[in-house]
């Protein structure tokens, strides 16, 4: 199955509620999302996203047949970082398994390396998220290292990896 990825529009709402109102996709991303997902905080979203800085934010909706069935961004760091942006993406449940996460990965960072200085993107997937370190892997993310105990998600203390792809120059 092949997947597109574009920019966000205000009608996709409704799609991105209805993915996020899940709490298995909730469980693999970082904390503060709402539940339930309601249109409105999917509204919320996709507006800050469309005004966001466009040079630090890369934002997009993941689609199949036009219709959203999950998210990715990329975000620039600063500072001493500048040039190295982390990732971070879902894939609605019911779409789980087709692809359509490493699809989205590959366009999204070729994207950034096309049309910026960035030279590394990084994602810190749950070291329990195989399904995710997957798809990074298959999208030529190489595994830099377990962080042990970096992060407090659901009650408990867990274990991160480090993923990243380095633009070739």
């Amino acid at each position: 199955m092949e997947c597109m990825i574009r920019e966000w529009k205000i009608e996709d709402a409704a799609g991105l509620a209805e993915m996020l109102n899940n709490k298995n996709i909730l469980n693999n991303l970082r904390d503060g999302l709402p539940y339930p997902y309601t249109k409105n905080d999917a509204q919320e979203y996709i507006t800050s996203m469309l005004s966001a800085d466009k040079t630090k934010t890369f934002a997009f909706a993941i689609t199949v047949d036009n219709k959203v069935v999950g998210s990715i961004g990329i975000f620039r760091c600063d500072n001493i970082h500048f040039r190295t942006a982390e990732m971070g993406y879902y894939i609605g449940e019911p779409y789980w398994g087709k692809g359509l996460g490493t699809c989205a990965v590959k366009q999204a960072c070729s994207y950034v390396f096309e049309h910026t200085d960035i030279i590394r993107i990084f994602a810190e997937p749950f070291a329990y998220n195989v399904a995710s370190c997957r798809v990074l892997e298959k999208a030529g993310f190489q595994f830099e290292g377990l962080l042990r105990s970096n992060a407090f998600k659901n009650g408990k203390v867990v274990d991160m990896k480090m993923y990243s792809l380095i633009r070739e120059i």
